[in-house]
């Protein structure tokens, strides 16, 4: 059972639509230049990908980073031209993990460079968190999001299947505790350093539930500014798992309410993903009509 609390921690204002913003009016572009994973999630494929699908760890390229830095410009370009809410916020979130990727810090750059006005977030699983805050700082990433599935090492056993850190293979128990101690250190990290950070956690009937709500106390504890509880998606490992009911999801996110601000309107978007929340702009035919005209 979770610890109470006298008063949950309220979100930060910002017009970061994952972070709390009117995801009505600000749009995002998620840039697919970080290929590489150095941990491998039970409930992740990355092997196949349909263009309609929305779940994270999918694209349908890889893009370069001058690559990306056109398609910021191409789906500025569009949204201007709808007249209706303008590209306010510029990601990175894999399909692997950014901070596995030195292409990373390399399209920041170059973004900041071509769009000194957008905001630039990164989401992670948080193993090279801690030995990366310098960069992500000097990069001018303001927004932060970690992805941690467990409290202990016990449970991370049982949704991580292994991890690379410092060129080893790690697995089981021994794997997730090193996961663990970077994914809190790095967190505590970036809320010092200033940035605003929130954790994404994948719900998991009978693997992980036990420690969510104790996770938001965590997490609260290490300074979160907010906690996205999300469900499993039935693939990789956990294909065969019954994923959580709306009603079973509404519920748990009330009770972490209590504990945390909760991001409630997240898609569990594409790495790729651009547009609105909700309403992605269908790339390849932007692409395609760029190339026509």
């Amino acid at each position: 059972m979770a610890s109470t609390c006298p008063m949950m921690k309220f979100k930060q204002q910002s017009d970061h639509p994952c972070f709390g913003g009117d995801h009505n009016k600000a749009g995002r572009v998620h840039l697919p230049v970080a290929p590489g994973c150095n941990i491998k999630c039970g409930f992740c494929e990355r092997k196949f990908d349909c263009v309609n699908e929305s779940r994270p760890g999918v694209t349908s390229k890889v893009l370069t980073p001058e690559q990306g830095v056109k398609r910021v410009q191409l789906v500025k370009q569009h949204m201007d031209r709808q007249a209706g809410p303008s590209l306010k916020v510029v990601g990175i979130a894999g399909p692997g993990d950014p901070l596995a990727n030195p292409k990373t810090f390399e399209t920041f750059r170059l973004v900041r460079e071509a769009f000194p006005e957008m905001t630039l977030c990164l989401s992670t699983n948080g193993l090279r968190l801690p030995e990366s805050i310098d960069q992500i700082i000097a990069a001018n990433v303001t927004s932060l999001t970690v992805t941690i599935n467990a409290l202990t090492p016990e449970t991370g056993a049982k949704v991580y299947e292994w991890i690379i850190y410092d060129r080893q293979r790690l697995s089981g128990v021994e794997g997730a505790t090193v996961l663990l101690e970077k994914q809190f250190s790095g967190l505590q990290l970036a809320v010092k350093a200033g940035l605003m950070v929130k954790v994404n956690h994948v719900y998991i009937p009978g693997i992980n539930d036990h420690e969510t709500l104790d996770l938001a106390v965590k997490v609260r504890e290490l300074g979160a500014t907010m906690m996205n509880i999300m469900p499993v998606i039935p693939i990789g490992r956990f294909k065969d798992i019954e994923p959580p009911s709306e009603m079973t999801m509404e519920l748990v996110r009330n009770q972490a309410e209590l504990i945390l601000s909760q991001a409630r309107h997240c898609k569990q978007c594409r790495a790729d993903a651009a547009g609105l929340i909700g309403q992605d702009i269908d790339l390849e035919r932007l692409e395609s009509q760029k190339m026509v005209s």
